[in-house]
């Protein structure tokens, strides 16, 4: 399987297979990012921002950003499919909330 190079801020540089979820593969490689909603677009907790070319949004992503007034500030890693190199931010911290890990997410 192809695999592809996601470095977030703060942290080591790591490998993530095609199609995962980004949010699977940042908590795989350690990375605490906060997610509440279990990868339905709803809670925007799990918020990034990327360096370069951003991956495709889907329908669910665009309107829960557009109906938070937040669309084009920052993207869901729940909702990207790591489909290139990424470079970028994780925004929201689980252990800067004092949350536990997020719920579990749909792979």
């Amino acid at each position: 399987m192809q695999t592809f190079t996601i470095e977030a801020e703060g942290f080591p540089a790591f490998q993530a297979e095609a199609g995962q979820k980004l949010v699977l593969a940042l908590e795989n490689a350690g990375v605490d990012v906060s997610h509440r909603c279990g990868g339905e677009a709803k809670c925007t907790t799990c918020r990034v921002s990327i360096d370069g070319v951003e991956p495709e949004m889907g329908e669910a992503e665009k309107v829960s950003l557009e109906e938070d007034g937040v669309l084009g500030e920052f993207r869901l890693s729940c909702q990207i499919r790591v489909d290139r190199d990424l470079k970028l931010k994780v925004l929201m911290l689980a252990s800067e909330k004092g949350w536990e890990p997020g719920h579990e997410v749909e792979p």
